[in-house]
């Protein structure tokens, strides 16, 4: 048996937590989805894409966006077997943000070309980057994991100018959100030049 620190808290009951908010925030990301419509009798193809697309747009960048932060979250979990109290607070934050993911999303869904309610989103979206960063770094400052951090940094760099596109342009911002997909390919590079070097 090993001796713990009596103040570390044991992050594999967060993980447990944290596997059951994402997988209900996601599942709950297409709850409102057939309840908000209202179909004629017979409905036509035109009828279904005027009254769904817009929601199943949101519904599939929120749940891919709430997959890649999932699985960036497990990934700092394994590095990362205890942690003191601060920390698991700002982890309790960050799933709080996931939780309410379905709501921004509904918001989003069905408002999308407001351009109030797509900042709402992309304010939304850069604060679940900015806490995932956050936890990155504490994580990466006493260990080599600059290339999970440049990972975790740049949805970040994408999301923060996407509110200002949200603003002036909301039809085209869920194009440029889909580039924070990009963290991925960052680090896959950095983790090329760590074995480089």
């Amino acid at each position: 048996m090993t001796d713990r620190h009596p103040d570390l808290f044991e992050m594999r009951r967060l993980e447990q937590l944290s596997n059951t908010i994402f997988g209900v925030a996601m599942t709950l990301l297409a709850y409102d989805l057939p309840r908000n419509a209202q179909l004629n009798n017979a409905p036509g193809w035109a009828d279904l894409y005027h009254l769904y697309a817009s929601r199943l747009i949101a519904l599939v960048l929120s749940f891919v966006i709430a997959g890649i932060f999932w699985f960036s979250h497990h990934r700092r979990l394994a590095r990362q077997p205890e942690a003191s109290r601060g920390v698991v607070f700002i982890n309790l934050i960050f799933l709080l943000s996931i939780v309410l993911l379905p709501a921004s999303n509904g918001l989003y869904g069905n408002y999308g070309q407001s351009s109030a309610v797509a900042m709402l989103y992309a304010l939304h979206l850069t604060l679940i980057a900015a806490l995932n960063a956050w936890l990155w770094w504490l994580v990466s400052r006493d260990r080599r994991l600059h290339h999970e951090l440049a990972g975790a940094v740049f949805p970040l760099l994408v999301f923060l100018p996407g509110i200002a596109l949200a603003g002036l342009a909301p039809r085209y911002a869920p194009y440029f959100w889909l580039l924070a997909f990009g963290g991925l390919v960052v680090r896959r590079f950095f983790t090329g030049k760590a074995a480089e070097g």
